[in-house]
């Protein structure tokens, strides 16, 4: 197998494949004869600059087609795409650097110059010269033959009380993603889809050109900070077909933007964190229909959904069915079936399953326990209910409390610090801090320097909106933080 053999061939010359939108303005559309040709000649000069078959290839960049050139030069040549979210800063790249040992990276020069020292980049400038055919070309690199369980992708989670931890796909997990396509996402032949999630995260490798292009639908990126004026105004001008974002984006629509029907828009989607009944019934109100939730972790690939023609207001709120053909249960602490529990589900029925984590561990039991709790109605439907650990879901992100924590620590300032989730009408959650000094005396103005200093040590998205302080933290006998008692639990 091999995506770009299996899946780029096979449209016809001149099919569209992606609308790329720039932030002053520009849009330009890609056929996908352009982007397999572009992509051949840029795993050319990666193979050049000695990346073979199996090794990392980083990306540092925003929603562009050269992101979508580097992801699909990889998968040409049997490279392991690795891209991830610009926001990364020095030692947010060098612990996956450190984990995954790339042999190339490709990205912005603005974001590049948070790269370590030690591995070779190429930037946009680079990019455009290898692709100028007035210029010398490297001989595209060959596409090989690949067996479903070779590596394709790795993409870091969150981690709960350690650094993030890199998650290997197999080449299976990029065709396997036609089940959420057609039974969550709802792409056909001759749609426009927009999911606007960023380079680096699990939906955007999955959902951005993949799920559309398995379908037959054109794809959208946008390279451009998110206004919910200007979204809703690009949906209506370009068409789009499928819209999928994060639930803080419709939040922030509900409530910013004036609402109507928009014509050609049929299906509107979320993933990331639950969605709030009450946004999804005024979507349905002002625009004419509902948004179909769905779930998913970054091991798993999509596990449910409301599927397309599920438009029923008694299940807003619901993350749907399990997806067809995946098993799906939900147990007490006891690991006996129960309505309301844990919610697991069983690797081998999961097409978009992970290999395992860099480092060479691998998940061998028959159920995966997702951490997340839910419960299950009647007629088979899943309703989030928590998670079991601290993860911080905000704004469509997933922080480890352990990152936010670990760079406050890291100011002369601090000598203790728990991240805890706070409640947001927008954001859903957003991070909140407390800290413990070390030196100086609790202020607005220590508070705004500190969450300065977490935008400079770490990705800005973990900084904590509020900051508290304390004289000490609650702890456990054995001296772990519990952030159960300062979430209020």
């Amino acid at each position: 197998m091999n995506f770009i053999e299996d899946v780029i061939q096979r449209y016809p010359f001149g099919k569209p494949a992606l609308l790329a939108l720039d932030a002053d303005g520009g849009r330009r559309v890609w056929h996908f004869s352009e982007l397999f040709a572009m992509s051949a000649g840029l795993s050319g000069a990666m193979a050049a600059r000695g990346v073979e078959r199996g090794d990392a290839v980083m990306t540092l960049a925003g929603s562009r087609v050269e992101w979508v050139l580097a992801m699909l030069a990889c998968w040409r040549m049997g490279a392991v795409a690795m891209p991830c979210n610009p926001q990364l800063r020095r030692k947010d790249l060098q612990l996956r650097i450190n984990a995954a040992d790339p042999a190339l990276c490709i990205g912005e020069e603005q974001f590049l110059s948070e790269m370590p020292d030690g591995v070779e980049c190429l930037d946009m400038d680079d990019v455009e010269r290898i692709l100028d055919e007035d210029h010398r070309q490297e001989p595209p690199a060959e596409s090989v033959d690949l067996a479903p369980e070779d590596p394709a992708v790795i993409i870091f989670t969150s981690g709960t009380t350690g650094d993030p931890r890199g998650v290997l796909y197999p080449q299976r997990y990029l065709t396997g993603q036609e089940l959420q396509a057609e039974h969550w996402f709802g792409a056909a032949e001759g749609d426009l889809a927009w999911c606007t999630a960023a380079p680096g995260w699990s939906k955007s490798t999955r959902n951005v050109f993949i799920a559309a292009w398995l379908r037959g639908a054109a794809a959208v990126i946008h390279d451009g900070r998110f206004d919910p004026e200007e979204r809703w105004r690009l949906v209506g001008r370009e068409g789009v077909s499928v819209l999928c974002q994060a639930p803080t984006e419709y939040r922030m629509l509900a409530t910013r933007v004036e609402l109507g029907p928009v014509p050609g828009l049929r299906r509107m989607v979320s993933a990331g964190e639950p969605l709030n009944p009450e946004v999804i019934a005024h979507f349905r109100e002002r625009v004419g229909m509902g948004i179909g939730d769905g779930y998913g972790q970054t091991e798993t690939g999509a596990v449910s959904g409301m599927r397309p023609g599920e438009d029923d207001p008694r299940r807003d709120g619901s993350m749907g069915r399990p997806l067809p053909g995946i098993d799906a249960r939900v147990v007490d602490h006891r690991g006996a079936p129960a309505e309301s529990g844990e919610l697991q589900v069983r690797p081998r029925s999961l097409p978009t399953f992970f290999t395992e984590y860099l480092g060479g561990e691998r998940f061998t039991g028959e159920w995966w326990p997702t951490g997340d709790h839910a419960r299950l109605d009647e007629e088979g439907y899943l309703w989030f209910q928590g998670r079991d650990d601290d993860i911080i879901l905000t704004a469509g992100y997933r922080v480890g409390p352990f990152e936010v924590e670990s760079a406050l620590v890291s100011h002369p300032a601090v000598a203790e610090a728990a991240a805890v989730p706070a409640a947001d009408p927008e954001r859903g959650s957003v991070v909140r801090a407390v800290v413990v000094l070390r030196d100086g005396e609790p202020s607005e103005r220590l508070a705004a320097e500190l969450q300065e200093h977490v935008k400079r040590v770490t990705a800005p998205y973990k900084h904590p909106r509020v900051v508290e302080f304390a004289d000490e933290l609650p702890k456990t006998s054995s001296g772990k933080i519990m952030r159960a008692r300062l979430r209020g639990d």
